[in-house]
């Protein structure tokens, strides 16, 4: 049973293609996961409707921020807004304050 389905949006979809072949299979592995269990370890809710998938491999932590789109009847859409390497403990705001950004657009768009 699935919880959700992710969908990427452009900047998610670039930061993602940057990575190596290894990273990237082992982040989209995560995201499955999540999707299947909704493990907090996996997905977790940051602040203001914004959440991220956490990933760590190869030393690195890599975020994927998201949100949450109950639009759909039909289906429960997480959408991922874009990605960074995770550098310090706390998510940097500016990062929470772009997802912020993407998910406004993403909204007014549709």
């Amino acid at each position: 049973m699935r919880y959700f389905e992710t969908k990427f949006l452009e900047e998610a979809n670039e930061f993602i293609a940057g990575l190596d072949p290894k990273t990237i299979k082992k982040i989209f592995y995560n995201i499955d996961l999540a999707e299947q269990t909704n493990d907090p370890r996996l997905f977790k809710k940051l602040k203001n409707d914004i959440w991220e998938f956490r990933t760590k491999f190869a030393g690195l932590q890599i975020r994927l921020l998201a949100f949450w789109d109950k639009t759909d009847t039909k289906k429960t859409l997480v959408i991922a807004t874009h990605g960074f390497i995770k550098k310090v403990d706390k998510v940097p705001g500016k990062e929470i304050d772009r997802a912020i950004r993407l998910k406004e657009k993403y909204f007014g768009s549709k």
